[in-house]
């Protein structure tokens, strides 16, 4: 799916200006150095890098506490707890993991606040608010905020080409759906 208009000129132009800290790093990691990958932008752990890395594809997880205080683990203790409890066994994610973050309110990463204006709303959830609003524990709450855990942001190889926000969806649809990671026009074509 092409994007138009300003949402499309935003993307554009501004992922080369933002950067994040990814976990264990002392430096920040600018965004613009991503350029000419497929990014999928999302806040837990995907097994995507790995069917799709080859291919152009990079994950760029951001751990919040935000939805029912569900990542309690300060920084220092998320990797520790990924590779010895949940899924443990030595597990080590092959994707950027960057240090934890709000994705909502006035204290969002400046990632997210980009993405949340630049971009239209899920298009797989029509209301995009929770249901329940003691669950919001963030303000100023505002229509395109994030929903809860799992929603996703698709960016393209020319920083352009987008899928809208994907909360809802599954890993299946997200990969097979007609603009899908499955799809060519998103990622390199393998040879």
């Amino acid at each position: 799916m092409a994007a138009t208009g300003a949402g499309e000129r935003a993307v554009a132009a501004g992922l080369g200006a933002l950067s994040a800290r990814p976990l264990g790093s002392a430096e920040p990691l600018s965004l613009g150095s991503l350029h000419g990958k497929v990014l999928l932008v999302v806040n837990v752990a995907s097994d995507l890098q790995q069917r799709y890395g080859s291919r152009g594809l990079q994950v760029l997880a951001f751990p919040c506490n935000q939805f029912g205080h569900q990542e309690n683990a300060t920084n220092e203790e998320i990797l520790l707890s990924l590779e010895h409890v949940r899924p443990g066994k030595g597990y080590k994610p092959n994707f950027i993991m960057f240090e934890k973050c709000e994705v909502n309110g006035k204290n969002a990463h400046p990632l997210f606040t980009f993405l949340k204006e630049a971009l239209p709303f899920p298009h797989d959830d029509p209301s995009s608010l929770m249901t329940n609003p003691q669950y919001i524990i963030w303000s100023p709450v505002c229509r395109n905020d994030i929903s809860w855990n799992f929603e996703k942001f698709l960016i393209g190889l020319d920083s352009v080409t987008w899928s809208n926000p994907l909360s809802a969806q599954s890993r299946i649809s997200l990969e097979q759906g007609p603009h899908g990671l499955a799809q060519s026009n998103l990622l390199h074509v393998q040879r």
